[in-house]
């Protein structure tokens, strides 16, 4: 039913939701019942909801929070969860933990803001509204892509980042370790990784060249230890959220090749860490200890990863260095190829299948979305219909077009924005139209298309306040549709989201303010049907 009372105002919105009149006060003497497989949940109400909101959420066998697996449920997926908040007692029940995980995200929106902060403890108690909720989300990948490898970003940002991506119900983050301008993940039998790659020098040139090409002007460096990331799996994964990494290949390895230069394809030849940014033409060689590095990287990151997916990339690779190398083309003709640029596919054919061996799925952008071999999962990125070409091929399909989930483009043409990738921008209001499997789409088709996410190039975003700018409220907008599908109701997601920037406030989220540049329509073309700009690239 319509929910017109602003302390219902939820983000992303809920399935069904029914206001039941009267309030339900927590308090220092409230207790939580958690039955067994429910623990993990109550343990995350404790620290999201009762730690900031001081109150200690004791457990009890007779506690007014009740928090129950039940298999009557199983219709709700592996998310989905039912929450039934009364004035005397609040009842949180899924079929599945993580329907518990996401609840609870609910239940720290039903309270003040000022609960979430932490900076008003000694309030007592805390009041929410009676409400009854039904809740699914619409596709099982709701993801958020964050660029630590343009720049790095400390590890604690990192965290608040899935805090913040958990309360929103977001639930992959797409972690891009590896690029052309850093390394950030030690791999124990190839320590140059971080020794050299994960530092680069600075361009001398300023933040142009003399063919308009853009550089780093400034020196800029640092990396992971493999204890911070498995700290962060084990945190993302107590709030639901699964960290898939991204380690580059054959193409953006230009830090790879810094520290070890036998990878590539000019062996003797000296490379320093990229300082530019856009697509580099320094890719790996295609001989045997190529494939021996990547094989013991993969194993390494498997290690630390326990994701079903591994991205390798894949895309943006120039092929003028296999045309030019002997070896290169003695390789293409020795396996029947037509030339050196088909190396790309059998490349990737071997590194998926290795994956594969392994009991992962590999996962890579595309360019056109039958450029994969048939195992790989593929995010489509540079035409909408790249994606329903991949899903009509068979792969599945995580759909992020770049004018839709790029979210390293200004917000609005506003000259006061800063400087962010070169490009139209792409609006609040885009970012909430993006429907990555149109309706009219055939319903087998539609049904590969896993979901969609959200990038944050950081060629221009060099700080956690820049990051922050770019990806809120954008962020909020494809949580908001991502979750609900198809019933995407752009006022009502106004509404809602200027109810939500006072939670935002309260976690300390420098966003970008809402105004009327933020929340115009504009001659909107949906994303689903506009052309793509040919020379759209995603990192460029």
């Amino acid at each position: 039913m319509p929910v017109s009372r602003p302390d219902l105002f939820l983000l992303p919105r809920p399935t069904r939701i029914s206001s039941l009149g009267g309030r339900l006060t927590l308090d220092r003497d409230t207790t939580v019942r958690a039955l067994p497989g429910a623990e993990p949940a109550a343990g995350l109400l404790r620290s999201l909801v009762g730690r900031p909101a001081g109150l200690p959420l004791a457990p009890s066998p007779d506690g007014r929070i009740v928090l129950a697996l039940d298999d009557r449920l199983g219709g709700l997926g592996e998310e989905g969860y039912g929450l039934t908040v009364g004035p005397e007692a609040l009842q949180l029940r899924a079929a599945h933990p993580t329907g518990l995980l996401r609840g609870v995200q609910t239940i720290r929106q039903l309270l003040p803001a000022e609960a979430l902060s932490g900076g008003a403890r000694g309030a007592g108690s805390w009041e929410a509204p009676c409400v009854e909720i039904t809740d699914v989300p619409d596709r099982p990948w709701r993801g958020a892509m964050l660029d630590v490898a343009r720049r790095f970003q400390p590890i604690g940002f990192v965290r608040r980042y899935v805090d913040l991506m958990a309360l929103h119900k977001l639930n992959v983050l797409h972690l891009h370790l590896t690029d052309d301008q850093g390394w950030r993940m030690p791999v124990d039998a190839y320590p140059r990784l971080i020794s050299v790659g994960s530092r680069r020098a600075g361009s001398q040139q300023g933040p142009t060249g003399p063919d308009g090409a853009r550089f780093d002007a400034e020196p800029h460096e640092g990396s992971y230890t493999k204890a911070e990331l498995r700290g962060l799996v084990r945190y993302a994964a107590e709030r639901g959220i699964t960290v898939v990494p991204e380690i580059e290949m054959p193409g953006h390895v230009r830090a790879a090749l810094a520290a070890y230069p036998e990878l590539g394809n000019h062996p003797g030849r000296e490379l320093d860490v990229w300082t530019r940014w856009g697509v580099c033409d320094t890719i790996l060689g295609v001989h045997e200890g190529v494939f021996d590095f990547c094989r013991t990287v993969l194993d390494e990151v498997m290690d630390v990863f326990p994701s079903p997916y591994i991205h390798i990339g894949g895309e943006e690779c120039p092929t003028t260095e296999w045309e030019d190398s002997p070896a290169a083309r003695e390789r293409a003709a020795a396996l029947g190829l037509a030339g050196p640029a088909e190396l790309h596919g059998w490349f990737l054919g071997r590194i998926g299948a290795f994956l594969v061996e392994r009991g992962r799925t590999p996962l890579g952008w595309v360019e056109n979305g039958t450029d994969l071999p048939p195992e790989f999962t593929v995010m489509t990125w540079r035409d909408p219909s790249h994606a329903r070409a991949a899903a009509r091929r068979g792969h599945q399909v995580v759909a992020a077009h770049h004018r839709a989930t790029y979210l390293d483009y200004a917000q609005s043409g506003d000259p006061a924005e800063p400087v962010a990738q070169p490009g139209a921008p792409v609006s609040l209001h885009t970012v909430h139209g993006y429907e990555p499997a149109p309706e009219n789409w055939p319903r087998a088709e539609r049904a590969r298309v896993l979901g969609t996410q959200a990038q944050v190039w950081t060629e221009y975003a060099r700080t956690p306040e820049e990051i922050d700018y770019l990806a809120f409220p954008r962020l909020c907008a494809l949580a908001d549709r991502s979750w609900s599908g198809g019933r995407g109701d752009w006022p009502g997601f106004v509404e809602r989201l200027r109810h939500h920037t006072a939670r935002l406030d309260a976690l300390g989220v420098r966003y970008r303010p809402l105004d009327a540049l933020s929340l115009a329509t504009g001659p909107h073309v949906s994303p689903s049907t506009a052309p793509s700009s040919g020379t759209a690239r995603p990192r460029s």
